[in-house]
């Protein structure tokens, strides 16, 4: 992956940035997708029944889930580049 420094030889260019973001974006929501399609089709049972329990949730459990695993991405990110 290339870096941009902030270095006076190299000019900035927002064009180079999209450019690379949009090589990288698709890649990235094709693995969300294989990851999230992972567990209904090893085990249906258990994903309609863990969907059912969290149907039942109320939503500031759900919204701490959601903020957890943002946050936990947001670590990894930060950790893996």
């Amino acid at each position: 992956m290339r870096y941009i420094s902030a270095s006076k030889s190299t000019v900035f260019s927002w064009g180079s940035v999209l450019q690379e973001f949009w090589q990288v974006f698709p890649v990235a929501l094709a693995l969300v997708f294989v990851i999230e399609g992972l567990m209904p089709f090893i085990s249906p049972g258990r994903w309609r029944s863990m969907i059912a329990t969290v149907a039942q949730l109320d939503d500031t459990a759900i919204r701490r889930f959601g903020l957890g695993s943002m946050l936990f991405g947001v670590v990894m990110l930060y950790l893996v580049h």
